[in-house]
């Protein structure tokens, strides 16, 4: 099964120190995509931030290295739910103005649940 991770599902191993590609792999995920959209995104925060929060997001682009990279541009949320809509793929997410549009168009959801482990919404 497919799954899109968003920018903030790319920070969760820093953040919480969740292995997000085992989680996924029990949860019958194997195949991880990343827009470039969140590649942009995160890519702005290394740029932005400071501290640990930069450190999440370089972390956070290494780790879109274990992902198949998908040509789409454009604001992230946005893309991501085009792609699912498209894909049938499910989204790894915490942001829950975009779990809300995902949810209204019938695509599974994955989040953080309890900060140690991820689970279908």
């Amino acid at each position: 099964m497919k799954v899109i991770i968003d920018t903030n599902g790319l920070m969760i191993p820093v953040q919480f120190g969740v292995d997000i590609f085992e989680e996924l792999g029990r949860l019958g995920f194997d195949e991880f995509l990343v827009p470039e959209a969140v590649i942009f995104e995160i890519e702005k925060l290394i740029r932005r931030e400071k501290g640990s929060d930069r450190m999440a997001a370089k972390i956070a682009k290494s780790m879109a290295g274990r992902c198949k990279r998908i040509d789409a541009r454009g604001p992230a949320d946005d893309v991501i739910l085009e792609l699912a809509g498209e894909t049938g793929a499910a989204v790894l997410t915490n942001d829950i103005g975009l779990k809300r549009r995902l949810t209204a168009k019938g695509i599974t959801v994955v989040i953080l649940r309890q900060k140690n482990r991820l689970e279908l919404a």
